[in-house]
């Protein structure tokens, strides 16, 4: 996987990092504002009910003993007032002129290192407070000015404590920030072990296409997990596996076609000596025929048979081509034919040319051996493989040639000779067109079509046929439907 912003896993840190550290500082905000808002309540509660009481307790002395300059009677009871109020207050409370002017102080010291905004906002007759942060403590000053019927006569002021409410605050945002840092930290780490949890299988996932892309399909996922990520590995490895299968498939094929296209390049430059060979035999004893005539009968007679032969062998070859390469025929002309008395006939008449090879053929069939094919056809399958036995079948050899019943009414032909072993890998080859190659030729003109046909007509039939070769014996086995097994006409 690319590393960089570009990768999941950065893109999963810095999205939740943003996300995790807007919500902190959100909560903070949130929670800061809370308390401070709670925290102005209270105080401006205290200070109200401060107000209140510390009113009450002024008009009551200016009703006991009331004068005619009232401003003039507040600096008087001033001293008195103020040691009162501080002790049914609890606070430092200082007495001013209405211009602002101290007349007396429970505690000067008190009211000296704070500033004067709210005195002086007093001085133009309003209530205000300020609050001072020094040295780890929190106190508020607060002054209003004293009214006695409708006219300012002083001003009141109170120093009053706030640290144990400010030093709660306190602990109370620590409290919140260490927790959210602490949600913080898990749940970053959190996102971080998912992001990891899903990016490293993709990397590995990545990694594993890029080395198909470049062509090892030996590469295999190893993700032991049961979700999504797992089953995609699963699915990946599966593919790989069907690729790989499918490109050996190919590559088999490639090589069958590349063997069927040279073997069939050799069948043509074969078929084409063989074609052109008496071709050239008969046209030479034509032209030498024609050159001399009759004034020679011996050499007439000889040039004469020499043409009918080779045409004769050329005809053969050209009718056995024909049979390999012709389409398929259907079942119009089939009949219930009797397999072992066509096997016989065909027997007697390979017989003349087994004797010409000093062979013998030995038939024995059973009775009764009903098929449905085309007589021709299953003629020309009992020659083929006959003719195929005499060519390599061992110098006086005896060809057997046998036809039984078998299972399901059908009809095993057998046909074994002696002969040269033929490897095992070669068998099976032996049944295409030309196959043979590589087979010592026994008879001039052969071009190892005989198997080949016979192997067509049997899938025509629908039987099976095979060669086996062991103990120094060939063995062709054929095997077809019995009539009441096989095909209705």
């Amino acid at each position: 996987m690319r590393g960089g912003f570009r990768s999941i896993r950065t893109k999963f840190i810095v999205g939740f990092f943003l996300i995790f550290a807007v919500s902190f500082l959100l909560l903070s905000w949130t929670v800061t504002n809370i308390i401070q808002t709670s925290n102005q309540k209270i105080i401006t509660d205290d200070l109200i009910g401060l107000k209140k009481t510390s009113n009450n307790y002024v008009r009551q002395a200016f009703m006991i003993n009331h004068f005619g300059n009232d401003d003039i009677y507040f600096g008087q009871i001033a001293e008195e007032m103020i040691s009162d109020l501080r002790y049914a207050m609890s606070s430092e409370v200082s007495a001013y002129t209405v211009d602002g002017e101290l007349i007396h102080a429970s505690d000067e010291s008190a009211f000296s290192g704070a500033g004067e905004d709210d005195l002086k906002q007093a001085t133009r007759g309003a209530t205000a407070y300020t609050i001072s942060y020094e040295g780890g403590t929190a106190a508020v000053y607060y002054s209003y000015p004293v009214v006695i019927d409708g006219v300012k006569v002083g001003i009141l002021r109170y120093s009053k404590p706030f640290d144990l409410l400010y030093e709660q605050s306190d602990r109370i945002l620590n409290a919140v920030f260490y927790i959210a840092l602490a949600i913080f930290g898990a749940a970053f780490l959190f996102s971080y072990l998912l992001s990891r949890h899903i990016s490293v299988p993709l990397s590995k996932l990545e990694g594993a296409s890029a080395e198909v892309m470049q062509g090892n399909l030996d590469v295999r996922l190893e993700v032991n997990r049961r979700d999504e990520i797992g089953r995609l590995a699963d699915n990946f490895n599966d593919m790989i596996g069907q690729l790989k299968s499918q490109i050996g498939k190919i590559e088999r094929d490639r090589d069958r076609l590349e063997k069927l296209h040279l073997q069939g390049k050799h069948f043509f430059d074969n078929v084409t000596h063989e074609l052109k060979t008496p071709l050239t035999s008969i046209l030479g004893y034509a032209e030498l025929i024609r050159e001399n005539g009759e004034s020679d009968p011996a050499f007439f007679r000889k040039g004469m048979d020499h043409i009918v032969g080779e045409s004769q062998r050329l005809h053969g070859m050209v009718v056995s081509l024909l049979e390999t390469s012709k389409e398929q025929g259907g079942w119009e002309e089939s009949g219930r034919i009797e397999a072992g008395s066509l096997l016989r006939d065909v027997c007697d008449a390979m017989s003349f040319k087994a004797q010409r090879y000093k062979k013998a053929i030995r038939c024995e069939t059973g009775n009764e051996l009903l098929v449905e094919a085309q007589p021709d056809k299953l003629r020309q399958l009992f020659i083929n493989i006959l003719d195929n036995a005499i060519k390599y079948s061992d110098p006086g050899a005896e060809i057997l040639a046998s036809a039984s019943s078998v299972a399901a009414e059908n009809v095993r032909i057998v046909i074994a000779n002696s002969g040269q072993p033929i490897p095992q890998e070669k068998l099976a080859s032996l049944f295409q067109p030309f196959g043979a190659e590589g087979r010592a030729a026994r008879e001039q003109g052969s071009v190892g079509l005989g198997l080949a046909i016979a192997k067509s007509i049997m899938d025509e039939l629908g039987g099976t046929i095979t060669i086996m070769s062991e103990d120094g014996m060939n063995k062709v086995t054929m095997e077809l439907l019995g009539a009441k097994a096989g095909r209705t006409v």
